[in-house]
This record gives structure tokens, C-alpha cells and sequence, in this order.
């Protein structure tokens, strides 16, 4: 193998910890999900176990990245766009848009954990349009205590104190729509369907 072929193994191993700890797994979530033993993890990260093509394939499904994207292989003629993923408050925000200005779009990951966080709501100007893909959201808004299913979705003023959170403790998957105040997404349901979703209250947004 020549060196430079060295060279770019030698740098998985920091890249497969970096990515591990942005999208928030322990090595004991990693192993579930790929079925490689914690220790095999641990030293592929350290740099004491070799990459192989057997070892890559699970983790780059787990992550939903490119095989390209471990093994940081240059993407030459390639058109698509990468975006990185952002480390925010214990959550994972992916970058949908990439404009300066006006809405923004967001893919958001909630990890699972054991215990609970502590709500803090927060507050700042503009407007907030959510979409609840997996897992359960709670989401704190004012006074109101709310819990949203996949395909659920909500819209507020973010001048009112909001936090999101898990409901159950699970993963959480959902895509976020953030504009300058004054600026709604709106979501039109099927005639007959209820608006509060299964029995979870309906949250709105400030008309």
C-alpha cells in the first residue's frame, strides 16, 4: 500500500469519533446499530484497528453518509452538496438551505438518552414552522405542555418561550422551517381529519 493510501486510513479513525460524537451515539448505541463490538469500535477510532470495507459499510448505513465521507476520499465531479452537520444544546442540526437570509431550512436530531433533559425555554425573534418525522417531540410553548407523533406539525411565534425535547426518552427526527418574524409556513390538512392529531392537542401558532 503506499503512503498516501496510509496516510488517509491514518485519519478514519479520528473522523469515524468526530461524526460519532456529532450525531450524539456512545459506542454502546454504535454497536447496537451495527452490530460491531464496542471494542472493535473503540480501537477502529484509536487508530489500533485497520478500516476495512467490512467494517465501514455498517457504520456509513448507520450514519447515512457516503463511504466516501469516512475514509475522506475527494469527490471529484461530484454535484452533489454536502452539508455538514451542526452540534447545538446536546442536538444534531443538519442545514437543508443554504442562502444567507430569509428561511432557513433545517433537518433536526434529537439523540435518545436515558434521562431526561431539564426544559429551558428560550426565546428570540422570528417564526417557527415544525414537522415531526420520527419519534415523539415534546414541545414546550408558554403555558402549554405538547406532545407531537410523526407527521404532526406545528407553527409558532418564537417571542414565546419554546423548548423541544423527546417525550419518551426516544430518538427524535424532524424538519424545521425558521423565518424572520412575520414569516408563516402553512400546512392544509384533509377535510374530515381532526386537528389535534389522535388526541395530542393541536399547537398553533399566533394568527
Amino acid at each position: 500500500m503506499d503512503g498516501g493510501s496510509e496516510d488517509v486510513l491514518d485519519l478514519v479513525g479520528p473522523r469515524l469519533r468526530a461524526l460519532r460524537h456529532e450525531r450524539g451515539f456512545t459506542l454502546a448505541d454504535l454497536a447496537a446499530e451495527t452490530g460491531v463490538s464496542q471494542s472493535t469500535l473503540s480501537r477502529l477510532e484509536s487508530g489500533r484497528r485497520r478500516a476495512t470495507l467490512e467494517l465501514l459499510l455498517p457504520l456509513a448505513r448507520t450514519y447515512n453518509v457516503p463511504l466516501d465521507d469516512l475514509v475522506g476520499a475527494p469527490r471529484t465531479g461530484d454535484p452533489r452538496i454536502h452539508l455538514k452537520p451542526l452540534r447545538r444544546f446536546g442536538m444534531v442540526f443538519v442545514p437543508l438551505s443554504r442562502r444567507p437570509g430569509g428561511t432557513q431550512a433545517f433537518k433536526m436530531i434529537i439523540p435518545a438518552r436515558p434521562e431526561p433533559l431539564v426544559p429551558d425555554p428560550q426565546t428570540h425573534e422570528g417564526f417557527e414552522w415544525l414537522y415531526v418525522l420520527n419519534g415523539r417531540l415534546r414541545l414546550l410553548l408558554g403555558e402549554r405542555d405538547l406532545t407531537l407523533s410523526p407527521g404532526e406539525a406545528a407553527e409558532f411565534d418564537t417571542s414565546l418561550p419554546h423548548w423541544l425535547g423527546s417525550a419518551d426518552g426516544g430518538a427524535v427526527e424532524l424538519l424545521i422551517l425558521f423565518g424572520p418574524q412575520g414569516t408563516r409556513a402553512h400546512l392544509r390538512t384533509p377535510p374530515g381529519r381532526s386537528p389535534r392529531g389522535g388526541g395530542h392537542d393541536e399547537p398553533v401558532g399566533r394568527d
